[in-house]
């Protein structure tokens, strides 16, 4: 199977790869080095690890609003 790399560096891989590996939008994929090239898995959560954050994490902390702080001064020396 071949795929393409547009010029910006991106890949699609056909469906029936995607859906063989049980990712969905916004999941991660990791390539890891084989001796035959690289090797891709779907890179998963493991929910078990993120059980010592339980009750450590501020649940009352107001969201972030990105666009309101587009919209704030800032030095120039923090832009891009």
């Amino acid at each position: 199977m071949l795929i393409t790399i547009t010029s910006k560096r991106q890949v699609t891989f056909p469906a029936h790869v995607l859906d063989a590996l049980g990712v969905k939008p916004g999941d991660r994929l990791e390539l890891q080095p084989s001796p035959d090239g690289f090797l891709l898995r779907a890179k998963r959560v493991d929910a078990s690890r993120l059980a010592p954050l339980r009750g450590k994490l501020n649940q009352v902390a107001p969201t972030f609003d990105i666009h309101s702080f587009r919209e704030q001064a800032h030095a120039p020396a923090l832009r891009d």
